[in-house]
């Protein structure tokens, strides 16, 4: 991917050209830069193996595809947070230029993530806070994080669960797998006429959001929505579809983002263009070493879910994951507990360490990644299916596949791990399987150049 930068007397009118990889080329056009975050700060640019949509914005600061200080994924949620104050309320946020300056300079971030954590921000009403599976189930938790009070957060999942029947049902329309479901414990947290704030990385159409919108409204109405993403490429035919539910259903949608502008794209990646780059690192031990986390204060619910194979695993989910719903009391017991995890695993460590989670399960993890010591990197794995290519500035540069041990029909990657990076890989499971579907996993883990693996569960 190359990147070609034409910048005006302002950074909020700035103009960016990007080569993806063959014919495939994007124009970014920045209209609002309120924070001056410089793009190559925020994202990389990748193709896609999707022909709904071709490319992929693949954030640097999210910890999906690539790697990041677990402290700066949490500074991007609450950057959000701030910009929910300041846009919606008018409120002055003046720890701002600290979380900023975090997501630019990463290494800086967790000094500013720890005040925050002790010392929240403050609502003036009660707003529930929804996040999108898969990508943005941390990003939201993230930002519902940031508040000390009167806040409520759930995300949406793809997981089929038996004894809870979805609340809402929606479809994420470009995506490889468009249903979204939605299972609170509390069945009345829809109940309320508070607003909603839905929190997605990246929006391109908003399609996604105004289909939540219009399931939740048909059976739980209020007034007032907040789309936040961390980017907002909605154009001008977009916004105007926005207007239109707006006045078809009588409600006010405000969209809050830290970048916001328009993009053009050119050009098709025909497949033989894609360069195909397998990794020939040396096979390791295939099994990894697992670790057991033993703590009362992570909830058990014995809910069972089903796959597309017909599979039904009774093993049971944890509560605090934002999956089926926390309030900002149990969020504040939930840090604590997340650090006491992190200082735990610290003694198995023995140099630079990729903590890494898997699909939905990313605010646990990454959280616990926070309080491991220095050296700590954070991704999670994606169900999402990306042409890798060993092309400078390209965002994704080797990919390892393997068979979900969720659902077999579900493949998933790890992408962009180097050789000679890390000491020590532990990837967090929220959820124990059978051992054949494990398999294939192992076989992933075994290509990954790492010396040391631990898989942790949680009991």
């Amino acid at each position: 991917m190359s990147i070609t930068t034409l910048s005006t007397c302002s950074l909020e009118q700035q103009i960016s050209s990007f080569n993806i990889l063959g014919d495939l080329n994007i124009t970014i056009h920045v209209r609002q830069n309120p924070y001056h975050l410089p793009l190559e700060a925020l994202f990389q640019m990748a193709a896609r193996i999707n022909k709904k949509r071709s490319f992929l914005f693949v954030s640097k600061v999210l910890g999906k595809h690539l790697p990041v200080r677990p402290s700066a994924s949490v500074l991007s949620g609450m950057a959000l947070a701030a910009r929910l104050l300041e846009e919606f309320y008018s409120h002055e946020v003046s720890d701002l230029p600290a979380i900023v300056q975090g997501i630019i300079q990463q290494e800086k971030s967790e000094e500013t993530l720890h005040k925050l954590l002790q010392h929240p921000l403050e609502l003036p009403e009660p707003l529930l806070f929804i996040g999108f599976a898969e990508t943005a189930t941390a990003l939201g938790h993230s930002m519902f994080s940031a508040f000390g009070s009167k806040a409520e957060y759930i995300h949406t999942t793809r997981e089929l669960i038996k004894e809870v029947p979805s609340t809402i049902d929606f479809e994420e329309e470009h995506s490889h797998a468009v249903a979204h479901h939605f299972y609170p414990l509390d069945k009345n947290l829809l109940h309320s006429s508070c607003p909603i704030v839905l929190v997605d990385d990246e929006i391109t159409t908003g399609k996604t959001a105004l289909n939540i919108i219009r399931e939740i409204q048909q059976h739980f109405p209020r007034k007032q929505y907040i789309v936040a993403s961390l980017l907002d490429w909605r154009s001008p035919d977009d916004h105007r579809k926005f207007l239109e539910l707006e006045a078809e259903l009588g409600i006010e949608i405000t969209a809050i983002s830290l970048i916001k502008g328009e993009i053009e794209v050119n050009g098709v990646l025909d497949e033989q263009q894609a360069e195909q780059t397998k990794p020939a690192f040396v096979h390791t031990e295939a099994e990894p070493t697992f670790i057991t986390l033993e703590t009362a204060a992570l909830t058990k619910l014995s809910f069972s879910s089903i796959d597309q194979t017909g599979f039904v695993n009774t093993l049971p989910y944890l509560q605090q994951t934002g999956r089926f719903g926390m309030t900002s009391e149990q969020q504040l017991q939930l840090h604590d507990t997340l650090r006491e995890l992190g200082q735990f695993l610290q003694q198995y460590r023995k140099g630079t360490t990729l903590c890494m989670g898997t699909g939905e399960f990313m605010y646990v993890p990454m959280m616990i990644a926070a309080s491991m010591g220095d050296g700590v990197w954070y991704q999670s794995t994606t169900r999402s299916p990306i042409h890798p290519a060993t092309k400078e500035t390209y965002a994704v540069q080797n990919a390892f596949a393997y068979e979900s041990p969720d659902d077999p029909n579900v493949r998933n990657f790890m992408y962009n791990i180097p050789e000679q990076r890390y000491d020590e890989l532990f990837m967090f499971l929220e959820r124990g399987t059978s051992v054949e579907r494990l398999n294939s996993l192992y076989a992933a883990l075994a290509q990954l150049p790492i010396p040391n693996k631990y898989l942790v569960m949680f009991r």
